[in-house]
């Protein structure tokens, strides 16, 4: 469990609730169906290639790496076999230990309701909680929605010197918290 990722429920600007918390281990299978169930397209935007299929041995790797190598965050509804997961956000720390890499998927039919806008505030606050220095993060420039949030939330988004197709989103973890109008935290 990571400590650093306070737990909650938070109502969407469409009126769904859903529940964030820590990445788990027992999570693995959630995740698997969760990636079954985005479009191509989201598959895409998340992995910046092609992705069929998720690597099964990557994904345990990354969720045992957690939270001592990054901060994993899901939101979840309740479903016939337990729960769904509908969104989820990582930061992986790099570098020196100061810095963190952060990627974020949503479903969806949980787009464009408030969803990514409390999973990147939720791991905003974490990793300041742990103290890291600079988030960063590896953008499509095709993926507007996610370079429009990441603008609201106060990343600086430069272009990748190295591939005109990506932006770079950077965020100084150590600033006041930017002041966003979507759902967060009560």
């Amino acid at each position: 469990m990571d400590d650093a990722v306070q737990e909650f429920d938070t109502t969407l600007r469409d009126g769904r609730t859903v529940h964030i918390r820590a990445v788990r281990s027992s999570d693995e299978a959630e995740f698997l169906q969760a990636f079954e169930r985005l479009s191509a397209e989201a598959h895409y935007m998340r992995f910046m290639r092609s992705v069929r299929e998720l690597d099964r041995g990557r994904l345990q790797q990354a969720l045992s790496a957690l939270p001592e190598k990054g901060i994993g965050i899901v939101a979840s509804v309740p479903a016939a076999d337990g729960y769904d997961i509908v969104g989820s956000a990582i930061a992986v720390i790099t570098g020196d230990g100061s810095t963190c890499e952060f990627a974020i998927t949503v479903a969806a039919e949980f787009g464009g309701c408030g969803l990514a806008t409390a999973l990147m505030n939720t791991l905003i606050d974490a990793a300041r909680r742990r103290g890291l220095a600079e988030m960063e993060g590896f953008v499509l420039s095709v993926n507007q929605p996610m370079l429009k949030l990441a603008r609201r939330l106060g990343f600086d988004i430069k272009f990748d010197p190295d591939d005109a197709s990506v932006r770079i989103c950077r965020l100084r973890l150590g600033e006041a918290p930017p002041v966003a109008n979507d759902p967060v935290r009560p």
